[in-house]
């Protein structure tokens, strides 16, 4: 396996132009931004995990976490692996005793659970170096001036009609 970029989520953010959610990923020990592109689905499960907010019923994520904990499994690790024509792919890591289960998953998807089971998430060299926009989006979001001004530019019906 390539080596391993631990990341942090440092938050979810709205394309200005297609008005799609985006996480925002930043290396640990590093300025780059690696931003990627999700659904509002998976944005709104992200949020939740964020804000603290519990569902009345439990959700895809919650389900998945209540299966490994009643099958004594806990998740290892999260790692963005790769990207295929601007699509991002990733793998969890599933440890049972010390066994060690590979599966394939979204990254949205990936992130939500890593989140809703306090475990790490990294990035390989490969998305590290790859990723398209990264580049663009870290100045992006180190230019306090460009950033303001798109603060200043977005209204409510930007960003949707995100049930909680």
């Amino acid at each position: 396996m390539r080596e391993l970029i631990e990341v942090k989520l440092v938050g979810l953010i709205l394309d200005p132009v297609s008005k799609t959610p985006v996480v925002v990923l930043k290396p640990v020990d590093d300025e780059k931004i690696i931003p990627i592109w999700i659904g509002r689905a998976e944005a709104n499960a992200i949020t939740m995990e964020l804000e603290s907010i519990s569902a009345p019923r439990p959700m895809t994520h919650d389900l998945i976490k209540s299966i490994l904990v009643n099958f004594d499994s806990s998740v290892e690790k999260v790692v963005i692996t790769d990207i295929i024509e601007n699509t991002y792919y990733a793998e969890l890591y599933l440890k049972k005793n010390d066994d060690v289960i590979v599966v394939d998953s979204r990254p949205s998807d990936a992130i939500a659970i890593a989140l809703k089971n306090k475990s790490k998430i990294y990035i390989s060299e490969y998305v590290y170096a790859k990723s398209i926009l990264s580049d663009y989006f870290t100045d992006f979001l180190h230019n306090e001036d460009k950033l303001n001004n798109w603060f200043d530019s977005l209204c409510s019906d930007d960003f949707g009609n995100i049930e909680q």
